[in-house]
């Protein structure tokens, strides 16, 4: 990095007060300038159901064709794609919950949906969450096949435990964890020991997904300690994302609060918290920073190490996917809370985005 280029970073975050003035370790070389043998792009989402026909149909325009027009190119491009599947891809099956006042929170997606996840360019799903099993068995089978037909693996259920891509000779492993009882539960210490520490062993390198933590807008501060939500325990996350890395895993990212959380370097990995929704345009509040729809772009390199990356920031308005946002408003929310909420962390998030490691007065990262 030359003196010039240093200096229009700090020169650029002159005026911004939301986040630190960092200055990018030596080491930790522009995306461009990483060869590409030596590393790898990973692209991470939060929270996404389409849209729903169920108790009525609400979709988006065009059926769906532009949700993704925005970021299409970001998630294709990257070596791997991930993000978590809020509901079900299914045609028929019979509603597990109840419809109050003409609404319900059972989201189901129509079976011809697949297509814009696999158009998008989505290689994992989770399906650890509360809606996997929103029209029970038959919703589930129907979106494991769709799934399996489009060419995109998923895990977080006994019947999925974890799944394995090859991508330039390097294996890829992704598990996902959960709070229901049907799911593969982060709350069960033994279960994640077990999967975690097994997958490690059949990949090079692990992806970590869990739905954790309660929701709604006031909930995006990350707590010390266990969270619980609609009496249900929703897990300590902090314990749970250390305690995934300390048995092996490279990343670890998070959703369910429907908002976005603080981001973390720890021993070198990249933890998210919660990457909020994505591609809600019905049936889930996208009102305020529950709009905020950021797409985390990491660069890592073949042990795992996290070097350079970067948050786009997308933002949602009801009945739409997700669509650029020039003010970067997610990335700087993401970056106050990481301040806030993980002290001293070595990993910044700059105003447009960039995510580097600090160095300290003695030139350390």
């Amino acid at each position: 990095m030359t003196l010039f280029s240093l200096l229009a970073i700090v020169a650029s975050l002159h005026s911004t007060d939301s986040v630190r003035i960092s200055i990018p370790w030596p080491e930790l070389l522009p995306e461009d300038a990483i060869p590409q043998e030596n590393s790898f792009t990973v692209a991470l989402t939060g929270d996404i159901m389409m849209g729903t026909t169920f108790p009525e149909e609400r979709l988006p325009a065009d059926d769906g064709e532009h949700l993704f027009r925005d970021c299409r190119k970001l998630l294709a491009d990257a070596d791997i794609a991930a993000g978590n599947l809020e509901g079900v891809l299914c045609d028929g099956g019979e509603s597990t919950k109840k419809v109050v006042e003409g609404r319900s929170y059972a989201f189901r997606m129509p079976s011809r949906y697949v297509r814009w996840l696999s158009e998008a360019g989505y290689d994992f799903m989770s399906l650890a969450n509360n809606h996997a099993r929103d029209f029970g068995e038959d919703g589930l089978e129907s979106t494991m096949s769709l799934l399996d037909s489009a060419g995109i693996q998923y895990a977080g259920l006994p019947s999925c435990r974890f799944a394995v891509k090859d991508v330039r000779g390097t294996r890829f492993g992704f598990c996902a964890f959960g709070h229901n009882f049907y799911t593969l539960e982060h709350t069960d210490t033994a279960c994640v020991r077990k999967i975690v520490t097994e997958l490690r062993d059949t990949c090079d390198i692990l992806i970590v997904s869990f739905h954790g933590g309660a929701e709604g807008a006031s909930m995006s501060h990350l707590p010390c300690g266990p969270e619980t939500y609609l009496g249900e325990d929703r897990g300590n996350l902090r314990e749970l994302a250390h305690l995934c890395v300390d048995l092996g895993a490279d990343i670890v990212f998070g959703h369910g609060p429907h908002v976005t959380r603080a981001v973390e370097l720890y021993k070198d990995r990249l933890i998210a918290y919660s990457l909020g929704n994505f591609c809600t345009p019905f049936g889930v509040n996208v009102s305020g920073v529950n709009g905020y729809a950021p797409l985390l772009e990491a660069v890592i390199s073949r042990d795992g190490r996290f070097r350079t990356g970067k948050i786009h920031s997308f933002i949602q308005t009801s009945g739409t996917g997700p669509r650029t946002d020039p003010y970067n408003t997610a990335a700087r929310h993401i970056g106050t809370l990481s301040i806030t909420d993980i002290p001293g962390s070595p990993l910044e998030v700059l105003p447009d985005g960039s995510l580097f490691i600090a160095a300290d007065c003695n030139g350390n990262p």
